[in-house]
């Protein structure tokens, strides 16, 4: 009877942790099996181990719940994301439509004009207004003419003799102004180098 009641103790600590099910089991068939086993041993080890079945199961639902759950987000940031991606430039688009309006006025209003300085006057402004644009968008040009030459800025497409000792290494010329976008190098400006 004491080795009974021993058996039932240890599955009675056993069921105390959902994880140890299968040791329930088997010494619920021990207990069950045994000739002196008590009806009310073998009744609350069968208790234990259906509350902790059904524990299980709920977790395995809500595991399951929570996986379906992730999977819809991830769905969700890549559509959002790819949505991002396609019309990012929508923005800036449409703020240099207003400037090509300017453009087709100007050709319109260049065809009569008589002189050729008043054509200069309204691409100066046209320009003047796109650098406005382009700066508003984190887009800045680089002033890079009498700067030391930097490879991360420049492209050294020429290089000439120094006019004088302090201009070696210098950019003595700018062929092609370069940009910088927030800080970062948009397009970088073509120079020719002192040496």
């Amino acid at each position: 009877m004491d080795k009974n009641k021993n058996k039932a103790e240890k599955a009675e600590k056993n069921s105390q942790t959902k994880d140890n099910a299968p040791e329930i089991v088997d010494d619920l068939e021990e207990v069950v099996d045994s000739p002196d086993a008590e009806p009310d041993e073998a009744e609350t080890l069968t208790m234990q181990l259906e509350a902790t079945q059904e524990a299980l199961e709920k977790e395995k639902k809500e595991y399951l719940f929570l996986m379906a759950e992730f999977d819809n987000y991830r769905k969700r940031v890549t559509r959002e994301k790819a949505e991002i991606i396609k019309n990012g430039a929508e923005k800036v688009l449409a703020g240099l439509l207003p400037i090509v309006d300017d453009f087709e006025r100007g050709l319109k209003a260049s065809k009569d004009a008589d002189s050729a300085d008043s054509v200069r006057e309204g691409m100066e402004l046209i320009y003047n207004k796109l650098i406005k644009f382009l700066e508003s968008n984190g887009v800045k040009a680089m002033d890079s003419t009498g700067k030391d030459f930097d490879p991360e800025l420049h492209e050294a497409i020429a290089s000439i003799p120094a006019p004088s000792e302090d201009l070696k290494g210098k950019v003595i010329d700018t062929t092609q102004t370069g940009y910088t976008l927030n800080d970062k190098v948009l397009r970088h400006a073509k120079v020719a180098v002192g040496e």
